[in-house]
């Protein structure tokens, strides 16, 4: 049995390829929505992809069932309780897929989602114990999937935790220890909140180290599963229900298109954002106005999905070269509305000085002598509830960035403001965020709260 994971690293998310040597017949687990990469591997080790099995409705990317459907004509797969608008094969617990030698079991496990499903694999008929299991998010390593995330849509967290306590309990931790764990996401996924940078594990191993898997009672386990879990970006109910749906297909092979200055002042009189996917550094020291900070170095497409709505119209701004990159990485998230990119930005800006302004960024030292010299200064930390065990800075209000949009009325436009987070990186996108919405004195604290932490008293 071949096993070949995809790991990407941008939103923490694994995918699988499982083939079977004797047949040549293998399928794809929870696959991300550029496919290009398993295709290819499967026609370098002779396969043939006969399905695409989905764990449950992602919300946190787009997947790619639909593509793989259509380049190879793979049967998609989903557990029995999925809301699927189109066609497609449903499977119920203790249901076989059989790869020719090889086996897979469907396992329901109901908990992260209602018809969340892990699939067990058999290298042979014979064959009395899997050799792994495929958990989507129901587990981590370290961690298990939130119950919240639907909360919006009819379901109590509270509710689903207590099925995720069941089917954890029931399903997987029977499994014996040798069996190997292959999740779908890995440390950095808001699908969780203590998701360890390992990719795979073993059920021993989780049994003994995973603080949800501990003993304890249904209720301690709603608990603690229900608390602390980090801010759901604003795309994540968008691409749960788009993901139920027929929808485009992404042809990964369409470049992005030049603009010039021009194009993008009638895009942006059209409703666009302008996305800047440079480095903040490079943000700070020019940049259209108006424009939104997300660097490409980082979660992009999480944190662009965090301050831009689904459905925007969107332009690049970006390093020559990066542009294409930064197209299929919102496409994953199934932002497909990128009108184009601004072709010689540097040029541009260098051109037009007029239309370019600088962002405010201030090292702790420089933070310290606000906080005592402007009384007034609003202090805003934009981390998870998570993060902010390790300490805040008072008199901080805290509105995690992927809710910070929905509630900037909370917030006073005409006061001095200094957004921080962790290390820097979100801070910029969280500032440039006010920024658009008339706040006129922002800034971000660069090194964020580690930086302050290390401040020297």
């Amino acid at each position: 049995m071949i096993i070949n994971q995809y790991y990407l690293e941008c939103l923490s998310h694994a995918s699988y390829l499982v083939g079977d040597e004797t047949s040549g017949k293998a399928v794809v687990i929870d696959p991300r929505r550029d496919i290009a990469e398993y295709v290819a591997d499967a026609t370098k080790l002779g396969l043939q992809i006969t399905h695409v099995l989905e764990t449950h409705l992602h919300a946190d990317f787009l997947s790619g069932h639909l593509e793989l459907a259509a380049a190879t004509g793979a049967e998609i797969v989903f557990g029995e309780a999925a809301p699927i608008e189109f066609t497609v094969t449903k499977v119920s617990d203790g249901d076989w897929i059989d790869l020719g030698h090889a086996r897979l079991q469907v396992l329901e496990t109901p908990g992260h989602t209602p018809e969340s499903i892990c699939i067990t694999a058999y290298e042979s008929p014979e064959a009395t114990e899997p050799v792994c299991v495929f958990t989507g998010d129901t587990l981590f390593i370290g961690d298990v999937g939130r119950p919240d995330l639907l909360s919006s849509v009819g379901h109590t967290a509270d509710d689903l935790a207590k099925s995720l306590y069941r089917s954890l309990h029931t399903k997987l931790m029977p499994l014996p220890d040798a069996v190997k764990v292959y999740p779908a996401h890995g440390a950095g996924s808001a699908c969780g909140k203590n998701l360890s940078t390992d990719t795979m594990s073993t059920m021993g191993e989780q049994r003994a180290l995973n603080y949800a898997l501990q003993p304890m009672s249904e209720d301690e386990f709603v608990a603690i599963v229900t608390e602390g879990q980090p801010a759901a970006p604003g795309y994540f109910v968008f691409d749960a229900i788009t993901n139920r749906k027929e929808r485009g297909l992404l042809d990964e092979s369409e470049p992005a298109k030049a603009l010039s200055l021009m194009d993008l002042d009638a895009a942006v009189a059209e409703g666009a954002v302008i996305v800047d996917t440079r480095q903040a550094m490079d943000f700070a020291a020019g940049h259209l106005i108006g424009s939104l900070s997300v660097g490409l170095d980082g979660r992009f497409a999480e944190y662009t999905g965090s301050i831009v709505a689904p459905h925007a119209s969107i332009v690049l701004v970006s390093e020559p070269g990066t542009e294409q990159e930064a197209m299929i990485r919102l496409a994953r998230i199934g932002f497909d509305n990128v009108v184009g990119y601004l072709a010689e930005p540097m040029q541009v800006m260098a051109e037009n000085p007029e239309r370019v302004e600088q962002a405010s960024r201030l090292t702790v030292e420089q933070l310290r002598a606000v906080m005592v010299n402007t009384p007034d200064v609003q202090l805003v930390d934009i981390r998870n509830p998570g993060e902010l065990a390790v300490g805040v800075i008072d008199p901080a209000r805290t509105l995690p960035l992927g809710s910070l949009a929905a509630h900037l009325e909370e917030l006073d436009p005409s006061r001095p403001t200094v957004v921080y987070c962790a290390g820097g990186y979100r801070s910029s996108a969280g500032a440039s965020l006010l920024r658009t919405h008339g706040f006129e004195d922002v800034s971000d604290l660069l090194g964020g709260y580690a930086a302050w932490e290390a401040l020297p008293a």
